[in-house]
């Protein structure tokens, strides 16, 4: 029991919770996905990409970072000339330290999914 009573304490306070969603289709902030989805579009795969934002806080009230789902496909499309993922698989989490008191916890949003380029340059970029 008393091996037992510190991992338990250290689990309290090491809080944390996650949710996971699908989407068909993520594009850069400036395309237009209306044009992608209503015409025929064609585009190459680039491969398998994963990207990750988090967003601090401080004692509840200082917070910094960007834990966006356009933060993190911006940084899995980062290195690549891929303009969209299909298929895209976005996890957000939520942690916390010492939860109760809120001293110290942060936000994480992960994108994966398959990087595609739309062929001939098209992205779709607003008017």
């Amino acid at each position: 029991m008393q091996r037992v009573l510190p991992i338990l304490l250290v689990a309290t306070m090491l809080a944390g919770c996650s949710s996971t969603g699908n989407l068909g289709l993520m594009t850069r902030p400036g395309a237009n996905p209306g044009r992608h989805l209503t015409g025929e579009q064609r585009y190459q795969e680039v491969g398998p990409v994963e990207g990750r934002s988090c967003r601090y806080f401080l004692a509840a009230i200082i917070p910094w970072g960007d834990s966006s789902p356009s933060a993190a496909m911006e940084k899995a499309l980062a290195g690549s000339d891929a303009d969209a993922i299909l298929n895209a698989s976005v996890t957000a989490s939520l942690y916390g330290f010492v939860p109760v008191y809120n001293v110290f916890a942060f936000a994480c949003t992960t994108v994966k999914g398959t990087a595609i380029r739309f062929v001939d340059g098209e992205m779709g970029l607003g008017d």
